[in-house]
């Protein structure tokens, strides 16, 4: 698929990334100043094999030379609807362009392409607001992100005084933390914390290429206290951040502090890299996670969904918090985990 779009003198074509791409891609998001993990071109890669997902990948080029990208994917699900979305399972995604004519034609695209395939919404999950007319959704969801200082010892002192305390008392347990080279132990910890929440869990087949995928990018932290499984974090590595994604804690780990442990030894292990922001990720509004968050002196920065509607008439509301599905996430928490593992990726394969 190529379109054209002019911009003054010159063309720029509008392409579906192959394979054959992919370096040029990444090697573009590696520099502009406004891409994410999330703009990453493995991200097609998981999401096809992962969730047998449709990928369209666009990016703009110019006598040769990348100057826009624009990930995006399509979810078809009965219960949930018909999206195309930048990006699914991603804290964000949209545009991310050097000069306006590239964003604005990969814009033009995609909308397009929406319509061709008639989903019922198109979304874009900015960073910062691009079109503050369109439906939108930046009430719901907040990130949190903080620049970390190179001494350890200075952002044990910056974390405010009750969450500090919950830190020392897993340091005073003896817990430990080792870096995992598979989930083994990620798992079960991971969806343990997930289905006492209600919420579906992804399958281990969805981790496992992560960890394939982005390779030394994706780590696994695991927290154990006498041997003892206790917690653990799959962990993205981009530029100088880290970013904490899926992670969870057994029945033990409140006992031992051990959730407040972990992230404070993902925090430490990562500034002896170098690593100069930590990235907490995305939490709805007053809720659990969002509140601990905030318990460690990060501050909730707005994230912009923008929406063009094409079959629906309103933005789509596929949350947790929405009452409809209260009834669900009640009965979720009081399944066998070993059901819950087995139901679960049927199920989140189609929220994103």
């Amino acid at each position: 698929m190529v379109d054209s779009v002019h911009a003054g003198a010159a063309v720029a074509d509008i392409k579906l990334l192959a394979a054959a791409d992919s370096a040029r891609w990444d090697a573009f998001v590696a520099t502009a100043p406004q891409a994410t993990f999330y703009h990453r071109a493995g991200w097609a890669e998981v999401i096809r094999r992962a969730f047998g997902h449709r990928t369209y990948f666009l990016y703009a080029e110019r006598d040769g030379v990348i100057e826009g990208i624009l990930p995006l994917a399509r979810i078809r699900s009965f219960l949930f609807g018909d999206s195309l979305s930048s990006l699914p399972f991603c804290v964000c995604g949209g545009v991310v362009a050097a000069n306006p004519e590239a964003a604005a034609a990969l814009e033009n695209r995609a909308i397009a392409l929406a319509r061709e395939l008639q989903v019922d919404h198109l979304e874009f999950r900015n960073l910062v607001p691009r079109h503050p007319d369109w439906p939108r959704k930046d009430q719901l969801y907040v990130n949190f992100r903080k620049v970390l200082d190179p001494d350890p010892e200075k952002n044990m002192l910056a974390i405010p005084r009750k969450q500090r305390a919950m830190v020392r008392k897993g340091i005073e347990a003896g817990l430990l933390g080792e870096i995992d080279q598979d989930i083994s132990r990620f798992y079960p910890a991971y969806s343990e914390s997930v289905r006492n929440l209600g919420t579906p869990v992804f399958s281990k087949k969805y981790f496992e290429i992560l960890r394939e995928v982005f390779g030394a990018d994706c780590e696994v932290l695991t927290i154990t206290h006498n041997g003892r499984l206790i917690a653990s974090v799959l962990s993205f590595y981009f530029r100088d951040q880290v970013l904490p994604y899926y992670g969870g804690g057994t029945a033990a780990a409140r006992e031992v502090k051990g959730n407040d442990f972990m992230y404070w030894e993902l925090m430490r292990r990562a500034t002896e890299r170098g690593v100069r922001i930590f990235d907490y990720g995305r939490s709805k509004r007053d809720t659990g996670s969002y509140s601990f968050k905030k318990n460690w002196g990060f501050e909730p920065e707005p994230l912009h969904y923008e929406y063009v509607l094409v079959k629906a008439a309103a933005v789509p509301d596929v949350n947790p918090l929405n009452p409809k599905y209260e009834r669900f996430v009640r009965l979720w928490k009081r399944l066998p985990l070993g059901v819950a593992q087995l139901l679960g990726p049927h199920l989140v394969k189609y929220l994103g």
